[in-house]
């Protein structure tokens, strides 16, 4: 084929590059996981327009879906169209005005981001912090919020820079002593381990389908109760060209994103169909499929799925001599941190003969654990025997190339142990 060539050399035609036909991997890290075929089939679905009654029927049904899935009864259960970040940010910038009050739990890399979101919108953000590998106790939680007096406490459930889980079932009950909103990110947790939205006391929550829902990154599930609600309305702006005469709006300040504004999503989810964004629709159909075949499934039987795949491969790291980082008693059902033993001298050499040769991806970390950990993730489609038997028995083989012999067939036998095999 023969391309004609402007004259100007800038606006020549640039290479089109092959098909894509990417090398076959088993994504093992804290995520992205690999899609379940089901949600792969739905996002081929053609497209329909955004107020089809057929496609609005679908957001529906993705609701009352989300609703089983977070365990809530929270009528404004929808998606923020973009990746589990754009979850937060628009719980965040739509909770917090400038100057409130935000207190920041850290106890890994994502309650930074918490931090750094709150300060970008403006709020007075006030942190503590436990040990990398640790959590907090709720009596801490309530002290530093007797201190701080915070609006909004935002808190991560589980932090897969640290591999732990966050307890939460007392905190929502001290948040509503105290008069404060409880957001939680439980992007890494849901689907995984458990989440109990009311019976938690959770006012405002936000995930992802890229972890144990076994779903492509870019779309993030939200639920949030009456007493948020009340708080975005209060800060209901309707966007111009769209606004009829005479149309009420808040009294508080405006909300400062226009695309994560709760209010304008809400309009647009619920029966008004208020025109905002042109919904994703393949994300949607990707999200509702991810919903049900967890709920298919069964919640419980989930969590219990990352529950015994987890302790197979704990079992077998161990059976080969490495030890787990963090706080036994924590660890997230779906990501184990593995620390790097002193006879490897380059962790990284280690997670590339994995890729490379074996095509296994495995994670390292951030900041304070960066070289000093791998986590490995056992979550959603991902997380099935077949899976840790083979990242197990090529992680052996890796380690012995890289300087650290560990009993041989050692880890496989300790999984096949706990699985009954």
């Amino acid at each position: 084929m023969t391309l004609m060539r402007p004259a100007d050399p800038a606006l020549a035609i640039p290479e089109l590059f092959e098909e894509l036909d990417p090398a076959p991997r088993l994504l093992m890290g804290p995520g992205p996981v690999d899609v379940n075929p089901r949600v792969l089939r739905a996002m081929a679905v053609p497209l329909q327009g955004q107020f089809d009654p057929q496609f609005t029927g679908y957001m529906n049904q993705t609701m009352a879906l989300y609703r089983h899935v977070f365990r809530t009864r929270n009528p404004w259960t929808f998606l923020i169209d973009g990746t589990a970040r754009a979850g937060i940010e628009a719980c965040l910038v739509s909770l917090l005005a400038p100057g409130d009050r935000l207190l920041v739990p850290i106890f890994g890399r994502f309650g930074h981001l918490l931090v750094e979101i709150g300060e970008r919108v403006g709020a007075a953000v006030s942190t503590i912090e436990a040990p990398w590998g640790t959590v907090f106790d709720p009596g801490r939680i309530e002290d530093a919020i007797r201190t701080h007096r915070p609006k909004v406490l935002a808190i991560c459930q589980g932090d897969t820079s640290t591999t732990m889980l966050q307890p939460l079932d007392e905190i929502g009950a001290i948040c509503r002593r105290h008069d404060v909103i409880l957001y939680v990110d439980c992007t890494a947790s849901l689907g995984g381990n458990p989440m109990e939205v009311d019976a938690w006391q959770i006012d405002i929550t936000s995930a992802g389908l890229q972890k144990c829902l076994s779903g492509p990154p870019g779309s993030a599930p939200i639920t949030f109760n009456d007493r948020v609600e009340a708080i975005v309305n209060a800060r209901r702006h309707v966007e111009q060209g769209i606004r009829a005469p005479g149309q009420e709006e808040g009294e508080g300040p405006v909300i400062r994103s226009n695309y994560f504004d709760l209010a304008m999503l809400m309009d647009y989810w619920s029966p008004k169909r208020l025109n905002h964004h042109t919904e994703a629709s393949s994300m949607l159909y990707a999200a509702r499929e991810c919903a049900r075949v967890l709920l298919e499934e069964g919640i419980d039987a989930s969590v219990a799925r990352h529950e015994l795949t987890s302790r197979a491969l704990r079992a077998g790291l161990e059976a080969m001599g490495l030890a787990l980082y963090g706080d036994p008693n924590h660890r997230m059902k779906n990501v184990t941190g593995v620390v790097i033993p002193d006879a490897i001298k380059n962790g990284e050499a280690v997670r590339k003969a994995m890729l490379e040769d074996f095509g296994i991806e495995i994670g390292t970390s951030f900041g304070p654990l960066a070289g000093k950990i791998w986590r490995i993730g056992t979550m959603g489609y991902v997380c099935r025997k077949p899976n840790v038997l083979r990242c197990l028995a090529s992680l052996e083989q890796v380690l012995r190339r890289n300087g650290y012999v560990p009993p041989a067939g050692a880890g496989v036998d300790a999984a096949m142990g706990v699985y009954g095999g």
